[in-house]
């Protein structure tokens, strides 16, 4: 038992006993002066890393074409054919025939489609029927009169048959006219049946099939108002909104360059053809048509398109005056060692890229190789850039 107490005694903290100043000391110098060299270290690499970087601006390489650089005013707009027509029979009836379908071109007159006929044939048939009756009466009436009058010339016959004779063949006449009328009234009902093409064109929309009832009057849940829709694709004109403020510098007959949206690589002249007398007072724009000069197969309706109105000096004389180029900003090209190069950033650095230099217009260079659309370059070079050399993007620019 004494054994224990001893021992338990032995484990005691002495909390008189006071640790010597030097022993701290030490201690915090072995930990305190690995951490300030490393925190030294590491502001040094930081501050190397960020102290000489060329201060630089990002800008895409854009596809335009020359006549750009004098443009007058912009405005985006839509291919409209100017001759379209919502194609719809006359009559009321189910479709039983549907002879297009979207993309086909059509004749004027062509029959398209045809309803069901069966009761205008049958009326038809039936004023027929009444017109061929009334024939038959018109020559009894005829032969009748002639008899009477033969008669009353010898005294045989009183005045009143002859006048009897007479007023039947002017009843007869008058019933084949409007046995006629109807003849013709049904053979209008028939052709009403007929869905034909109003002029020479291209199906653009089937808007009902065969099996369904179409109407003239209204398209709803149970009928379609029109059958299909046909357009003159030699009609098409652009349709843009200029802006009130740009509308002094469009006049009737000016220039134009047309960029539709599918074909960002071609070109189309064009010339203002129309400006719709009227404004439209929530945008605050006026309704400009621009007509092609020429256009291909691609030109569709409906496509996107933008419009450079251009000065009327600015008229294209050449190919290379309407083709697209790569450019970029003049600063952006610089020459080193006698070859003409951008640059572009990677991983923080300035990296040079060889290419050929085309002709000057406005602010901008066209490059003919070596670059591609949408690569981002250095908007403005200068001596301090060169290969290699650590460069800070501009905040609000990518890489």
């Amino acid at each position: 038992m004494d054994n224990k107490s001893a021992d338990l005694s032995a484990l005691r903290i002495n909390r008189d006993a006071v640790p010597t100043p030097a022993g701290n000391s030490r201690r915090w110098l072995v930990v305190g002066i690995p951490v300030v060299l490393l925190l030294t270290l590491t502001g040094f690499l930081v501050a190397r890393s960020f102290a000489g970087g060329v201060q630089v601006h990002l800008t895409p390489a854009v596809r335009v074409s020359p006549s750009q650089a004098n443009v007058l005013a912009s405005a985006s707009g839509y291919v409209v054919a100017q001759r379209k027509a919502a194609v719809a029979s006359k009559a009321t009836g189910r479709l039983v025939y549907l002879g297009v379908v979207e993309g086909d071109r059509v004749k004027e007159g062509q029959v398209i489609a045809r309803i069901e006929d069966g009761d205008v044939r049958a009326q038809l048939a039936q004023a027929d029927a009444n017109l061929n009756v009334g024939k038959a009466d018109l020559h009894d009436a005829e032969t009748s009169l002639d008899r009477q009058a033969t008669l009353l010339k010898n005294n045989l016959a009183s005045q009143a048959d002859y006048d009897a004779a007479q007023a039947r063949l002017l009843r007869v006449r008058a019933t084949i006219a409007l046995d006629s009328a109807q003849v013709d009234a049904a053979r209008v009902a028939v052709e009403n049946t007929i869905v034909r093409a109003p002029f020479d064109g291209t199906v653009l929309t089937k808007s009902a099939d065969v099996g369904e009832v179409v109407s003239p009057l209204t398209g709803g849940a149970l009928s379609k108002a029109s059958v299909v829709t046909v357009a003159d694709l030699q009609s098409l004109q652009v349709e843009v909104d200029v802006s009130e403020a740009n509308l002094a510098q469009v006049t009737i007959g000016e220039p134009c360059e047309i960029l539709l949206d599918a074909y960002p690589d071609v070109r189309y002249e064009g010339y203002v053809a129309k400006i719709v007398p009227t404004a439209d007072r929530a945008k605050a724009t006026v309704q400009v048509k621009v007509a092609f000069k020429h256009y291909d197969a691609k030109v569709l309706p409906e496509m996107s398109a933008k419009v450079h109105f251009l000065p009327r000096s600015n008229v294209a004389q050449t190919p290379q005056d309407t083709q697209s180029v790569i450019a970029v900003p003049e600063k952006a090209l610089a020459t080193r060692n006698g070859q003409s190069v951008v640059y572009v950033v990677s991983n923080g650095r300035a990296v040079e890229v060889g290419v050929t230099a085309g002709r000057h217009f406005g602010s901008s260079v066209a490059i003919l190789q070596g670059l591609a659309v949408g690569t981002a370059v250095v908007d403005s070079v200068d001596d301090r850039l060169h290969q290699g050399v650590k460069v800070n993007v501009k905040s609000g620019t990518s890489q």
